[in-house]
């Protein structure tokens, strides 16, 4: 039973879906991050980048217990353990691991600035909404433009790379995107969010996610509590 540390987040879903769609099973130990569990000693000792989500399998790659973090490396450790949703062939393999790349340094840092500025700031900043909504157009069409030629983003097959990316995306609105200008992702994202093991992996907390709305849980995600030595 793998043991899997996590809260409802993009980055939380990706784990959550994949899992799902592994047909794996786990145990959700919730870390609260508007509250600062993702602090506490003992989720550091497993993830020390203070980042959910994070994973535990009792039955690591030499048969003993083996923790990871890093969303994307769980997502490549879960595909190479179950030899699901990520090719074997070398040219299959790496067209999919360049968009999971571009997932992890690209779609989701820069949709994250989306949000923060958009939704979370404090005050409304012009040219950090500006920059971080053109940025987040721009990464929609690529995506588009990528899909105007392969039924998936990491190739013919549905793969870690579209699992990555896929929950980054249900938050269009607060990205200030129009779907209309996106077609080709429009039907491919439809057509992740149709999956059962999708719809079951987004379900995953969502009852315990609550608005960041006060200003205890704004100081520990985005003030000084992020960057204390803990």
């Amino acid at each position: 039973m793998i043991e899997v540390y996590s809260w409802p987040t993009p980055n939380g879903h990706k784990v959550h879906i994949m899992l799902e769609e592994c047909g794996l099973p786990y145990t959700v130990h919730a870390i609260d991050i508007g509250a600062g569990d993702q602090f506490k000693p003992e989720f550091l000792a497993i993830s020390p980048n203070n980042k959910i989500p994070a994973i535990v399998d009792p039955v690591g790659p030499d048969g003993k217990p083996f923790s990871m973090f890093e969303s994307g490396a769980i997502l490549v450790y879960l595909a190479s353990k179950t030899g699901k949703f990520l090719p074997k062939g070398d040219r299959e393999k790496f067209e999919v691991l360049q968009w999971l790349m571009f997932q992890m340094g690209g779609v989701g840092p820069m949709l994250g600035q989306a949000h923060h500025f958009r939704v979370y700031a404090p005050e409304k900043i012009d040219y950090a909404i500006n920059r971080y909504t053109n940025e987040a157009k721009r990464l929609y069409a690529v995506m588009d433009k990528r899909l105007a030629h392969s039924r998936y983003i990491g190739g013919n097959e549905y793969s870690i790379a579209d699992i990555a990316i896929f929950p980054w995306l249900r938050s269009w609105k607060n990205q200030g995107i129009d779907w209309d200008d996106y077609p080709h992702l429009k039907g491919w994202f439809d057509e992740i969010a149709a999956r059962p093991a999708v719809k079951r992996g987004v379900e995953v907390l969502a009852d315990r996610r609550k608005p960041l709305n006060n200003d205890k849980a704004r100081e520990i995600l985005f003030g000084s509590e992020q960057y204390k030595r803990h």
